[in-house]
């Protein structure tokens, strides 16, 4: 089957519900936190996309995704996602993955990569993590695993840390982890995106920096026959 031909991409953070369609010359947003539901998120788009048809949607959000649903609610978020009727809602297809997976192939697109091991890790109001061998996706929560003094990764190279230890500390606990999870992992090269990856001084050995707006190209990617494996049509 042929991709839809226009396909607005959500990116949705714990600040802002980030919006995009292949045409457009730039992103559009309306602002998110900690109280914000699927509900909201049904009123906004319409104003953001300003009348405009789309044939299908693909939602990135900051939780664990099985068979195309979340398996919970996002915590950065409010209540009600797990169980909102997304097809309704939109009245179109809706595709929703892990918002790092989302990010995490427009990467590997954007790098051209095709049969080389990638993982991207996210940096933002989180830690993102998600590994792509060829053309199959893994989703990973390597964030809440312990690191230093019975914290997670997340705790100190997510947000909380950064504002915590400072952004010099961050940049040596952001390297460390690199350090661990290639080890680990054994990647052919390793994405740092997210928002705080600017933040960086110097790029850690085996990294790239990535972009915030290949988690729009992740969004149109998975209605391609190629990556459309990787995201469960509701």
């Amino acid at each position: 089957m042929s991709a839809p031909k226009t396909i607005c991409a959500l990116d949705i953070g714990g600040t802002n519900a980030k919006v995009r369609c292949a045409h457009w010359d730039d992103k559009r947003a309306a602002p998110s936190g900690p109280n914000y539901t699927p509900e909201q998120l049904a009123a906004d788009l319409p104003r953001l996309l300003a009348g405009e048809k789309v044939d299908a949607i693909t939602i990135g959000l900051p939780t664990p995704i099985r068979n195309g649903r979340p398996l919970q609610d996002p915590v950065n978020l409010g209540p009600g996602w797990r169980d909102f009727d997304y097809r309704a809602a939109f009245g179109v297809p809706v595709k929703i993955l892990n918002d790092a997976a989302m990010q995490a192939i427009g990467s590997h697109r954007a790098a051209k990569l095709t049969n080389e091991k990638m993982l991207f890790l996210g940096l933002g109001t989180g830690l993102g993590t998600c590994m792509i061998a060829g053309r199959i996706v893994l989703p990973m929560e390597l964030a809440h695993l312990p690191f230093k003094k019975g914290r997670s990764f997340e705790d100190y190279v997510g947000i909380r840390g950064r504002e915590r230890n400072g952004t010099r500390k961050w940049r040596g606990h952001v390297a460390e982890t690199v350090r661990i999870l290639r080890a680990a992992v054994l990647p052919d090269v390793v994405v740092l995106g997210g928002g705080n990856s600017k933040a960086l001084k110097e790029i850690p050995e085996g990294c790239v920096l990535g972009a915030n707006s290949n988690a729009f190209l992740g969004g149109y990617a998975v209605w391609e026959p190629e990556w459309a494996g990787s995201a469960t049509e509701l």
